[in-house]
C-alpha cells in the first residue's frame, strides 16, 4: 500500500522506499522508523495518509 505525504505529495511506495536514507525495497510504512521523515519536506509519518 502506498502512502503520500499530505504537505508535499511524496508517495512511499514499500517497493521503492527511501533508499537515499537507508530504507530497504520491501519495507512497509508501518514498519518504518519512527523517526523517519518525508526525504522532500522533512514531516513525520503522522503526516502522511494512504492513498
Amino acid at each position: 500500500m502506498k502512502y503520500i505525504c499530505s504537505v508535499c505529495g511524496y508517495v512511499y511506495d514499500p517497493e521503492v522506499c527511501d533508499p537515499d536514507n537507508g530504507i530497504d525495497p520491501g519495507t512497509e510504512f508501518e514498519d518504518l522508523p519512527e523517526d523517519w521523515v518525508c526525504p522532500i519536506c522533512g514531516v513525520s509519518k503522522d503526516d502522511f495518509e494512504e492513498e
